[in-house]
């Protein structure tokens, strides 16, 4: 939802903002509801939503990078307590994609291929908000979880955990984001319950008028009346990959036990020399799984 008309100041009123604000916001999810009518491209809805049931679902957005999907996919497999990991594929590139549906095939991970996004050329943020409402509307609402949580693909276990676990005391946890008075759980690691959200008309999109990135937009429906310091939380620390280099140039996090490679942040022109640090991070745990999960 837009923020409310009186937190908009006189000079904000002066440049018409809420008009122009109400205008955008009315656009956005006019393209928005148009994606999330359009199909699946190539893959087995109903077998999808059936094998979700009732279940503990894990749930990657994947975009263009099998070798990061392949990382995550491995060691959750080995590290990470849960029923069923669905990959929904945000790739742009066919070919992008048919490498993250290898990686997938491979470990027997579920595969969504989604339609076009409109937003993946113009804004990052909204393709990716985008594409996690089409699976909870498309796949995760209609199947009826047990309960369910959104990654990053670029989020990495390096310890056993259980991230369900805390979900019999909260009915939703993750990594806090605060905007202002608002706050919101950080799309790249959220759980929620099901049976405490399935009512609710949950919007995982942003708000930016309102400083609300991907997952914001449930400020009004789900975040507005719960008070944050009552849900669990993890420490996130953050570090340069790269010796000698500025800490947003090869940014990174450990958020608990898991490695944050965040991808799309610092200086693009050092991303390769940034995953060959991140392998070396993740080696400890690669090397503990079979010989088998580490190929």
């Amino acid at each position: 939802m837009p923020k409310a008309l009186r937190e908009y100041n006189w000079r904000q009123w002066l440049r018409m903002q809420p008009l122009t604000h109400a205008i955008k916001t009315a656009r956005y999810r006019k393209i928005d509801r148009r994606f999330l009518s359009l199909p699946a491209k190539a893959c087995d809805i109903q077998g999808t939503r059936d094998a979700a049931r009732s279940r503990d679902v894990l749930l990657t957005i994947a975009f263009g990078d099998a070798q990061c999907l392949d990382l995550q996919v491995r060691l959750i497999r080995r590290l990470v307590r849960y029923d069923l990991h669905i990959v929904a594929d945000n790739s742009i590139s066919e070919a992008a994609a048919d490498e993250n549906r290898k990686v997938c095939a491979a470990y027997g991970t579920s595969y969504v291929r989604l339609p076009a996004n409109p937003w993946t050329v113009k804004n990052p943020s909204r393709s990716h908000a985008a594409a996690l409402n089409w699976m909870w509307h498309n796949v995760l609402e209609p199947a009826a979880p047990a309960a369910f949580g959104f990654l990053d693909q670029d989020i990495f276990p390096t310890q056993p955990c259980d991230p369900f676990a805390p979900l019999q005391d909260v009915a939703f946890y993750g990594d806090l984001r605060r905007a202002g008075a608002r706050w919101y759980l950080w799309a790249g690691y959220c759980f929620f319950r099901f049976d405490a959200v399935a009512r609710k008309p949950l919007d995982f999109g942003l708000d930016w008028f309102a400083g609300l990135d991907t997952g914001g937009a449930n400020w009004e429906v789900l975040y507005r009346d719960v008070d944050p310091n009552a849900l669990p939380q993890r420490p996130i620390t953050a570090f340069a990959a790269l010796p000698g280099v500025e800490l947003r140039q090869a940014y990174c996090e450990w958020r608990g036990s898991w490695l944050h490679e965040v991808g799309l942040d610092g200086d693009l022109s050092l991303k390769a020399k940034k995953r060959e640090a991140v392998l070396r991070l993740l080696q400890p745990a690669l090397q503990a799984l079979p010989r088998s999960a580490r190929q």
